[in-house]
């Protein structure tokens, strides 16, 4: 969390930002946290590099927010675990930053974990809000991003219009043996599944997450093609999953609740069936799925 819902929503509403951040340039760079930069591991360095830098485009791989930047640079962030961008107006006071702008970016307690902001040059600024500190931001050459092994090996993306069902079996033929679950979260076998949506998938496939990959069928594969884009989707267009610490730019939560089957609904009854959800563990992760429908 966030998986490719709430990235791509944050990327969808960062492009439409008033006053726009495309355009914008960055002319200064504050932290308390250091080491939330991995690329340069020097901060100011970091800080240095994006100086000047105009904001070209942003688009998402996987996870991953991708700031195409002038002089051919990328501004890589991955919001991992419980970190969100928040695009707004602070002020750093006692060296804390304090929201110049009233409503959920200031009222909602989530937004208020800033480690990094970054100051535009069009009086506006896009911060990190992180309360675990597990976000990550680094500045790249974009022919060195591409090049690099941890891009390369990430797998195909859910949403392209090329994504075929043919395309979806080779993806998972990397995986001889496994759990299905475990598959579809891996990000080098599909970009931007989660713990979430695997088990909503999963669900709305009518598919146990403790299948063997190799015991899956090819009818078993296209119920999970066919649902795959159809739940991504719907999750986008409810502006994602607010039940953890994701929020949108403006700082307001997701609509993706209400919408949830299976995730974190254990002891309840499933909608389709009747039975209870059930909670199980599966490498660490929890799994959440209905024991009579999903077989």
């Amino acid at each position: 969390m966030p998986e490719l819902p709430e990235v791509e929503t944050t990327i969808r509403d960062l492009r439409k930002t008033q006053p726009p951040i495309l355009g914008a340039g960055f002319f200064d760079v504050w932290t308390d946290w250091e080491k939330i930069v991995k690329r340069p591991k020097d901060f100011e360095n970091f800080k240095k590099g994006l100086k000047g830098k105009k904001i070209k485009e942003i688009k998402r791989r996987g996870k991953n927010i991708l700031f195409f930047l002038s002089g051919n640079k990328i501004l890589l962030i991955h919001q991992k675990l419980t970190g969100h961008l928040l695009f707004g107006r602070w002020e750093i006071k006692k060296g804390k930053p304090e929201s110049k702008i009233s409503g959920p970016i200031s009222e909602d307690p989530i937004n208020r974990f800033l480690h990094l902001i970054f100051f535009l040059d069009n009086g506006w600024q896009l911060a990190i809000s992180d309360l675990r500190k597990f976000a990550k931001a680094e500045l790249w050459k974009k022919e060195e991003l591409e090049k690099s092994k941890e891009y390369k090996s990430l797998g195909p993306e859910p949403l392209d219009k090329d994504f075929s069902f043919e395309k979806l079996k080779k993806a998972l033929q990397k995986k001889r043996k496994g759990k299905i679950k475990q598959i579809l979260m891996d990000q080098n076998v599909i970009a931007g599944i989660g713990n979430i949506y695997s088990d909503e998938i999963l669900w709305e496939a009518k598919i146990h997450p403790f299948r063997d990959i190799s015991k899956l069928k090819e009818d078993d594969l296209k119920r999970i093609y066919l649902v795959m884009r159809k739940i991504l989707l719907k999750a986008i267009k409810a502006g994602g999953e607010s039940i953890s610490d994701y929020r949108r730019p403006a700082g307001e939560k997701g609509n993706f609740d209400p919408l949830r089957k299976v995730y974190r609904r254990e002891g309840k009854k499933c909608d389709r069936c009747g039975r209870v959800i059930k909670r199980l563990k599966i490498g660490g992760r929890s799994t959440h799925f209905c024991p009579n429908c999903q077989k």
